[in-house]
């Protein structure tokens, strides 16, 4: 039987945080960020944005430190007119962080992603990638069946429930 790493729990506070953001009713893009307490070992809300853009996250992204978890509300318009507001986790690991930073964050990634009940899992290795273009792209992959898709430096995991 194989079990995930799990360096560090997700905090009760977060938990219930995210479960409200799950069903929220506004209808602009909005985050959550969050980042691991070393010293509790706990993954904790570091911060949430409102209306909040593709391109406008990637700048309040760190480029070398893998602190950052992110549950994005991303309004999105299908081909047909419809429009839907899938919730992305985007999981950022820049290349160059520290081998000890990068295997916490890596270790608590699938504990948060199966807390939260996250379907669609992203990863980004440079945070340049992160832009309306970007999910644009993605989006409709994942929506047609959960292919797998590099693009540039990313690496990019969909996973969905049976």
């Amino acid at each position: 039987m194989s079990e995930s790493l799990v360096v560090c729990d997700v905090a009760e506070d977060l938990v219930e945080k995210l479960r409200k953001f799950r069903f929220r009713k506004e209808t602009n893009n909005a985050a959550i960020i969050m980042k691991i307490d070393k010293d509790k070992r706990l993954v904790v809300l570091d911060e949430e944005l409102e209306g909040i853009s593709p391109d406008e996250l990637k700048d309040e992204l760190p480029e070398r430190q893998p602190r950052t978890f992110i549950v994005y509300s991303y309004k999105y318009q299908h081909d047909d007119g419809r429009v839907s507001y899938p919730l992305c986790f985007i999981f950022s690991s820049p290349v160059g962080c520290k081998p000890e930073q990068q295997m916490m964050y890596a270790g608590s990634k699938n504990k948060l992603v199966q807390t939260a009940e996250l379907t669609k899992v992203f990863e980004i290795r440079n945070t340049e990638d992160l832009t309306e273009e970007w999910l644009q792209l993605l989006l409709p992959n994942w929506l047609n069946g959960g292919i797998r898709v590099n693009h540039t430096n990313s690496v990019v995991y969909f996973i969905w429930k049976n």
